[in-house]
């Protein structure tokens, strides 16, 4: 389903509700397109179709905190034996090289993983749940989340809003080969960063099962 459509098709309200529950949904470790819907409600706030950037943030930030706040509170209750369940049902998501790359940037970079995690598809699933099941301390957690959640959602929002309302000016100037161009560079980019990320994941899975082999034997 499109979401900008759906989003479209309902009411100023329930586009602040459906944007924060599709987020904090997403970073209670549901796998949901939590940025792609974002970006779509900032768009039609830029479009002067009755919706308010500001509420969108709001409520973006809103789902953030809760969600991740859920997420830890689950992950602290049932440890690393919860990916270990979920990663043999969702291995796309869940898998040992995914909670692998994610384990070894929390070991790394504590509290700014979960700061910058909001930035990264990958840990902003497994953010809340792992800080959860490490056992990171609540206050730093929140304080990460927090903080990371407001960057993230408010300067989203407030970038695409502005890009939406200077879009049909920036049109008018420059030719749509121009405009092509940014975009395949911008998916050129994001495809280069997932492959590495990909190629990451297959390689700690590849030592994670090399390692249970050598224990086994």
């Amino acid at each position: 389903m499109n979401i900008e459509a759906f989003l479209e098709s309902i009411p100023p309200l329930a586009v602040y509700l459906a944007v924060g529950c599709i987020i904090g949904l997403e970073s209670l470790g549901i796998p949901l397109p939590g940025e792609i819907a974002l970006v779509s409600a900032a768009v039609l706030a830029s479009q002067d179709v009755g919706i308010s950037p500001v509420w969108v943030g709001v409520a973006a930030i809103i789902g953030a905190i809760v969600g991740d706040s859920i997420g830890y509170t689950i992950g602290r209750k049932f440890g690393m034996t919860l990916f270990e369940k979920l990663g043999r049902r969702f291995p796309n998501h869940f898998g040992t090289g995914h909670v692998a790359l994610a384990k070894q940037l929390f070991t790394r970079w504590g509290v700014w993983a979960v700061f910058f995690g909001r930035f990264i598809a990958l840990l902003r699933i497994l953010a809340g749940p792992l800080a959860g099941a490490l056992r990171m301390r609540y206050p730093y957690f929140l304080a990460a989340n927090a903080s990371g959640a407001i960057c993230w959602a408010g300067g989203t929002t407030a970038v695409v809003y502005f890009l939406g309302l200077a879009a049909e000016k920036w049109l008018s100037r420059f030719s749509w080969v121009a405009l092509v161009l940014a975009v395949l560079i911008g998916i050129g980019v994001t495809k280069i960063l997932k492959d590495r990320t990909r190629a990451l994941i297959t390689q700690l899975e590849a030592e994670h099962s090399w390692e249970t082999l050598r224990q086994a034997r």
